[in-house]
């Protein structure tokens, strides 16, 4: 695996230079490594020095909090008659921390697993199945995938921006439509207008980076269950659809928060743990509303200042409020 390194010279090139007054440090270590270092691998944040520009003030040097982001390879194991497989599914950029969850999250939207019990066991690695040092999650399946499935590997780097990057095709992604709830519960709209809010104060490297994203699941009875930030969107509802995929935890009467927008891959990840509502800050695609429309996922956007627009299945939300 190539990795990008740059020096602090090459990168304060391009910013005019302060007054010496400042006598600030180099914005980065000379021989640093912009990839990932191994002390990234144990924490979702670290320290940077940097440059702060204000008209009013000028110059002047400051200490930073980052979000940690390095790569992980998912990888899957298992028996093929006599022989034994190792794949690496895809390489994501990915906040350290919970890998394992964010694995089974990763396979249940890729329809390789559908409980937890399909898993033997997920372990940390630091060399993944093509030899590359890299650190790897490596699930091993209680049976081997079905033959399509066997085929699936996106063969290229996902950002921490996207999701279904790489994927030659959606054919596959599982689209099963969310069951309805057996008792006809509705969601309180007073309730679900809280969420984000409740969601931003469990927020705690957004807190000090601002470079985070954040997903959670909550039930009308329990309420929070888990929740999980991450540099990339798509992992981070990976690691809380993980997490509730290892605790057994029924997603049928739960509720996910988004702390951003809502893309077609967030609802799909949704209708594969079977969610029925999908409830976001932001403002949602014209697939994901189509998705979330055919998987009758309730969709829910643009929910601040204690409001919000329902696009799709508004039959679950109490209409009195």
């Amino acid at each position: 695996m190539s990795h990008l390194a740059l020096d602090g010279a090459s990168l304060l090139s391009t910013v005019p230079a302060p007054p010496a007054a400042c006598s600030p440090a180099p914005l980065f270590p000379v021989s640093s490594d912009l990839c990932c270092t191994e002390t990234d691998e144990t924490r979702a944040v670290r320290a940077a020095p940097s440059l702060r520009w204000s008209q009013r003030r000028g110059w002047s040097s400051a200490a930073e909090t980052l979000a940690v982001e390095a790569p992980l390879a998912l990888e899957i194991a298992y028996a093929r008659g006599e022989q034994d497989v190792r794949k690496v599914l895809a390489i994501t950029m990915r906040t350290p921390g919970h890998d394992a969850e964010l694995a089974a999250g990763f396979l249940l939207a890729e329809g390789l697993i559908t409980t937890g019990g399909d898993i033997v066991t997920s372990t940390g690695m630091p060399v993944n199945a093509r030899g590359e040092r890299v650190a790897t999650q490596q699930v091993r399946l209680r049976a081997a995938p079905r033959e399509d499935l066997q085929r699936l590997s996106r063969g290229l780097l996902t950002s921490s921006a996207c999701g279904v990057c790489g994927r030659p095709s959606l054919e596959g992604l599982p689209l099963a439509r969310v069951a309805q709830d057996r008792d006809g519960a509705t969601w309180s709209c007073a309730t679900l207008a809280e969420l984000p809010e409740r969601l931003r104060r469990e927020q705690t490297h957004f807190s000090v980076t601002g470079g985070s994203h954040a997903a959670a699941l909550w039930t009308r009875d329990a309420g929070l269950l888990v929740v999980r930030e991450d540099v990339g969107r798509h992992n981070a509802v990976d690691k809380v659809l993980g997490a509730a995929l290892l605790r057994n935890v029924i997603c049928t009467g739960a509720a996910l928060v988004l702390s951003g927008r809502a893309s077609f891959e967030l609802v799909q990840k949704a209708a594969a743990s079977g969610v029925p509502v999908v409830l976001a800050v932001g403002a949602p695609s014209s697939l994901a509303a189509s998705l979330a429309h055919a998987a009758g996922i309730t969709l829910i956007g643009f929910a601040r200042d204690a409001r919000f627009n329902v696009y799709t299945h508004a039959d679950r939300l109490a209409m009195a409020g």
